[in-house]
């Protein structure tokens, strides 16, 4: 099973995205953050195995989260 958490800004295409990846039986929406910081507290606490981002985003954009997932969460494929 992949542990998936989803971070974006846009309510609706969190929800959307969860809705979809719903259907696939290996994959599990383990989280949703709405901004990069609460993003990267949601994988420090949840430790998903990929985390999909949106690049445009206030407080910290996915280009900073994946950089600092990549440092502070090596072990999880950002």
């Amino acid at each position: 099973m992949i542990r998936l958490l989803i971070v974006d800004d846009i309510a609706s295409t969190r929800e959307n995205l969860q809705k979809l990846l719903s259907f696939e039986e290996d994959i599990q929406v383990v989280g949703m953050a709405g901004d990069g910081r609460e993003g990267l507290d949601q994988a420090q606490k949840l430790q998903p195995d990929i985390v999909l981002t949106d690049v445009n985003m206030p407080v910290m954009d996915g280009i900073q989260l994946t950089e600092r997932l990549a440092t502070e969460l090596p072990q999880s494929p950002a």
